[in-house]
């Protein structure tokens, strides 16, 4: 028997080795693998039979830790182990190199003390204390159970979504741990991404590999008719039946509910797919959906494509067909099968590439790219579509959308200018598109948004105005090429800006009048006379001027970026040295001193007179009133946009 199953990425093996010389040297049995294990179907029966004959798995938790299968499913099977014996941290320790804690999944193990290698023989002299309380070997669980409602069988086309599975298991046990996650839990997950992402698949997995934490049983159930699903798994009736029928189970079971949001092509209400969850407290609810609208359903698992790895895995490598699909899961999985039957590569990409019929529909056997664009059920979601359609690769913005139906429709701006916001805005909660990458050098600002490879590939199958997207298109590209702000094409291992200038929009003269006209009204411009006023307002005054800010940039459709030091000052580069470059700085400094002064207020004492008294008091007004000379600077720049400068000239 072993005191110890050492589990670590192979990467860390130099790492690795000093600890396991302590642990011998202190009197310790260890067992290292050196082989690894391909997927929990085939684990290798070495790793299964040592692991049961080991008290417990330490687990050499590097930040590579979680992106080695073969670690996670030694993990799993141990943490399992525990598990079944009450506590899932009996059997698994953790030794953590990193000095952060956010890598470490489940949840359970984040919130346990780590062991440190760094002293090896406190290590050592930890993980005697821990195994000297076990009385045996832990107990491995085969996997499946007995009775009706078992798990699904493991799929041999899952890959890359280990972190993933853990997050999982991690929102829905997150009661166990309130003090590590902040917050009271739930038990109920969303799991969230367009179609054929892979929803379903995670869900079933996880059923699957975590079946063992479950007693009470895993239920699948169809959204689609959920209805139905009950009474095919023996649970029809009203909910006082369910309850008693869950009373009796041999704790805590897994509800699944799959495809909640298709029960109808508008939103449904969130009580009617609340009501959907587990019926019962023992209850562990998963439900998968496309719609980004129920933050409040349950913590969000969201998922996006494979990355290159695990995406070129399912293409036998062929990194083009990976790149051409976007590493969608569903995609990836059809044209692997059809790698495997034979067919070449290049034929695949070239038929994925031509017109007519979908190669995705063809090698599946039925219209699997209509799933896709199945949401796009409004007339301002399919304009912004096509628009998106028509730039793709490049990002789309509001304003992209508007300027093409206030050029193709020839409608008020204000018209072209919701309808944009709103096509905008179903795409995102439908998952459709997605926030695109921001270059390097600036921060993300979240309005620009990505459209994915086979969405534009299902989008060309299905699209049910052709013409429409034909005149769309045209002006879209006409719109590009008057484009003022720099767009970034990617390219294949290369990333090229081309820089494009015009005078400024009538969205960005109304963006920095707007900005204008509440700057030159805040505390900071307008002087704070000695003795008088309140910090703390002021501190509020400045913060709100950040929100109003962005608030502004959103609805003019203005992206915030620091713009380029040699270029003319833009709506976007004076917002960034406002909020980034001259408020922040003095929030960040003086908000935590003044609240921690606050906090220490006697409760008979007026809040102006404890602030009076305050030591800091004169040095963060002196802070405050060299807030002026730059404010005034930044006003005056959005004078020169807007062409109001409320003498301000003067004022300087």
């Amino acid at each position: 028997m072993w005191d110890v199953f050492l589990s670590y990425s192979r990467g860390d093996v130099e790492r690795v080795r000093p600890l396991v010389r302590a642990l011998r040297d202190g009197g310790l049995t260890v067992f290292t693998d050196e082989t690894g294990v391909a997927s929990f179907a085939g684990i290798s029966d070495t790793i299964r039979r040592e692991l049961g004959r080991s008290k417990a798995l330490l687990a050499y938790y590097s930040a590579a830790y979680p992106e080695r299968e073969a670690c996670q499913w030694e993990l799993t099977t141990a943490y399992l182990a525990g598990l079944g014996e009450g506590d899932p941290r009996l059997r698994v320790m953790v030794v953590n190199p990193e000095p952060a804690t956010g890598h470490i999944h489940p949840v359970e193990l984040r919130d346990a003390r780590h062991a440190s290698a760094d002293d090896p023989a406190a290590l050592v002299a930890d993980v005697r204390e821990h195994v000297a309380r076990l009385t045996g070997p832990m107990t491995i669980r085969e996997h499946g159970g007995q009775g009706r409602h078992r798990a699904p069988e493991p799929h041999p086309e899952f890959v890359g979504r280990l972190s993933e599975l853990w997050r999982v298991h991690s929102a829905l046990h997150a009661h166990a741990a309130p003090l590590t996650v902040g917050r009271a839990a739930t038990r109920t997950v969303q799991i969230r991404g367009m179609a054929g992402i892979g929803k379903t698949l995670l869900a079933d997995e996880y059923a699957v590999r975590f079946e063992a934490a479950y007693p009470g049983g895993v239920f699948r159930l169809d959204g689609r008719d959920y209805d139905a699903s009950l009474r095919a798994c023996g649970l029809g009736g009203a909910a006082p039946s369910l309850l008693r029928h869950f009373d009796g189970v041999d704790g805590p079971f897994l509800w699944i509910v799959d495809a909640v949001d298709a029960v109808a092509q508008e939103r449904a209400p969130l009580r009617t797919i609340a009501a959907m969850a587990a019926p019962h407290p023992l209850g562990h609810t998963v439900f998968t959906l496309r719609s980004r609208a129920y933050d409040a359903l349950g913590t969000p698992v969201d998922l996006g494509p494979l990355d290159d790895d695990h995406a070129r895995e399912l293409v036998g490598g062929h990194g083009a067909l990976a790149e051409a699909v976007g590493g969608h899961p569903l995609a990836l999985v059809l044209l692997g099968r059809a790698l495997q039957a034979g067919h070449r590569a290049k034929d695949l990409y070239d038929r994925l590439h031509a017109r007519g019929g979908s190669l995705l529909d063809a090698l599946a056997g039925d219209d699997v790219t209509a799933a896709v664009v199945h949401d796009v059920n409004t007339a301002d979601a399919a304009d912004a579509l096509r628009c998106a359609a028509a730039l793709s690769p490049l990002p789309v913005t509001a304003e992209d959308v508007f300027r093409v139906l206030a050029a193709v429709d020839r409608v008020p701006q204000v018209v072209a200018g919701r309808r944009a916001g709103n096509g905008i805005a179903e795409l995102r909660t439908r998952s459709l598109l997605t926030p695109a990458a921001e270059p390097a050098d600036s921060p993300a600002d979240g309005d620009r948004w990505s459209l994915h490879p086979v969405t534009l590939h299902a989008w060309y199958q299905h699209d049910p105005a052709p013409a429409r997207t034909e005149a769309l298109r045209h002006a879209a590209l006409r719109t590009l090429c008057g484009h003022r702000e720099p767009v970034t094409l990617a390219l294949p291992g290369s990333r090229r800006e081309v820089p494009v200038s015009a005078a400024p929009s009538e969205s960005e003269r109304m963006a920095a009048f707007d900005i204008q006209v509440e700057l030159v009204t805040r505390i900071g411009v307008q002087e704070l006379a000695p003795g008088t006023g309140s910090l703390r307002e002021a501190l509020s005054s400045l913060k709100s001027l950040i929100d109003f800010t962005r608030d502004t940039l959103h609805t003019y459709s203005v992206r915030l970026e620091q713009g380029t030091p040699e270029g003319a000052a833009t709506v976007q580069s004076l917002a960034y040295a406002l909020i980034n470059g001259t408020i922040r700085p003095f929030t960040t400094t003086w908000h935590p001193r003044l609240a921690a002064y606050e906090a220490r207020r006697a409760a008979d004492l007026a809040p102006l007179d404890h602030e009076l008294a305050w030591p800091e008091a004169a040095q963060m007004r002196a802070d405050l009133a060299a807030l002026r000379e730059p404010l005034l600077r930044i006003a005056e720049g959005l004078a020169d946009i807007s062409g109001a400068d409320f003498g301000m000239a003067a004022a300087g």
